[in-house]
């Protein structure tokens, strides 16, 4: 009996190398056209170096946001809703306040968030905040 060998055709390495091109073509324009919903946090304008801002000790009001969440102006615990109408009364007593918020570093992010939320909602332009060491 006669066997011929017979040559096997080589693979076309040009094919896997298009099917590569496609796919990271596609990947490529899935990722244009995904919308993504981006969280922009809060919007804060930092200083400008130039001008240097002096703020008056009368026009700051000091916050301190301890450990577990209790918030103290001038050593005296406030709540949330307490600290609402302080910071109204001090804005229509002094209207370019200053509130300054010192944060103890095991403050959980959300009492911290709730502060900054409460300052946006009473329009408060200036805002500086400190890590207490």
């Amino acid at each position: 009996m006669i066997k011929r060998f017979m040559k096997r055709a080589p693979d076309d390495s040009s094919s896997s190398g298009a099917l590569n091109d496609l796919s990271f073509l596609l990947i490529i324009f899935f990722i244009v056209i995904a919308g993504f919903n981006v969280n922009k946090g809060f919007l804060l304008n930092l200083p400008v170096k130039d001008k240097p801002r002096i703020v008056k000790t009368d026009d700051l009001m000091k916050c301190q946001l301890k450990a577990d969440g209790s918030i103290m102006i001038d050593n005296k615990s406030l709540s949330l809703d307490e600290l609402r109408t302080a910071i109204s009364e001090k804005k229509a007593e002094w209207p370019n306040m200053t509130f300054l918020l010192l944060i103890d570093p095991d403050t959980e992010y959300q009492s911290v968030v709730d502060i900054i939320y409460e300052i946006k909602q009473q329009k408060i332009e200036n805002f500086s905040f400190k890590m207490n060491e």
